[in-house]
Order: C-alpha cells, then sequence, then structure tokens
C-alpha cells in the first residue's frame, strides 16, 4: 500500500462468458480482473479477498483458479460460490466481490462488462 491513508472497499463488478468452456470462463475472468485492477490502480498487497459467483450454467471450470494464476495473487484469498438462480437472470454470468485497501479520497470503479452492463448500466462505461 502507499504511504496515503487507505480505506477498506468492496469493489463489485460482472462479465458474460460466450459459451461454459475453461476457454471461455478463463478469458471472461481475465478480462473482468484487468478491468477491476486497472480502473481502480490495485496492486495485489492491496487485495484482501476476491469472491466469483458464477450463474448455473457456468460450470467448465472455477473462475478463482484463474484468478489464482495472476502474479503475487497467491496470498489472495480467493473463492468460488454459484449464484443464486433466479428467473430472468442473465446467462453464463461471473460475478465479483473484491475487498481491497484504496487511498481515502479515490473513487472506487466497479467494471461490468459485456451483456453484464446490462446489470448495472449507471456503471457500464468506465465507473
Amino acid at each position: 500500500m502507499k504511504n496515503a491513508p487507505h480505506r477498506l472497499v468492496g469493489l463489485r463488478g460482472a462479465t458474460t462468458c460466450q459459451a461454459n468452456t475453461t476457454t471461455d470462463i478463463r478469458h471472461a475472468v481475465r478480462e473482468l480482473i484487468d478491468a477491476l485492477v486497472s480502473r481502480n490502480g490495485i496492486q495485489p498487497i492491496e487485495i484482501v479477498s476476491v469472491t466469483f459467483s458464477v450463474t448455473p450454467d457456468l460450470d467448465a471450470c472455477f473462475p478463482a483458479a484463474e484468478a489464482r494464476q495472476r502474479e503475487g495473487w497467491d496470498s489472495v484469498a480467493l473463492l468460488d460460490c454459484q449464484q443464486m438462480s433466479v428467473q430472468g437472470d442473465l446467462c453464463r454470468c461471473i460475478r465479483v466481490l473484491a475487498h481491497v485497501w484504496l487511498p481515502s479520497e479515490q473513487t472506487p470503479q466497479h467494471p461490468y462488462l459485456g451483456e453484464a452492463s446490462r446489470l448495472r448500466p449507471d456503471r457500464s462505461g468506465h465507473n
């Protein structure tokens, strides 16, 4: 962490996959985590934990297994779980909740990518 005062925040985000394949899930997770990290300027040491939830139609692999491959993420607490099944929910959706230390004055940026931008149209751009 930098020397400025920090606060613990929850960062949210989501994306969708083209198909229920290991390749597509890994690609979607990389894209989502890249956006979360770059938009918030965070380093692995600033990440406390990351929880991934997936819709029931995604079962080809664990999203956390892909996140664990990132440099410096070996000490980040990672968890996968299945999203509650709700009629009309997005198909093939991966959601993320990350607890990170951000500088107190920094506004958290929550990436909603792909079809998941419909979940939070107010945050589908660069916020």
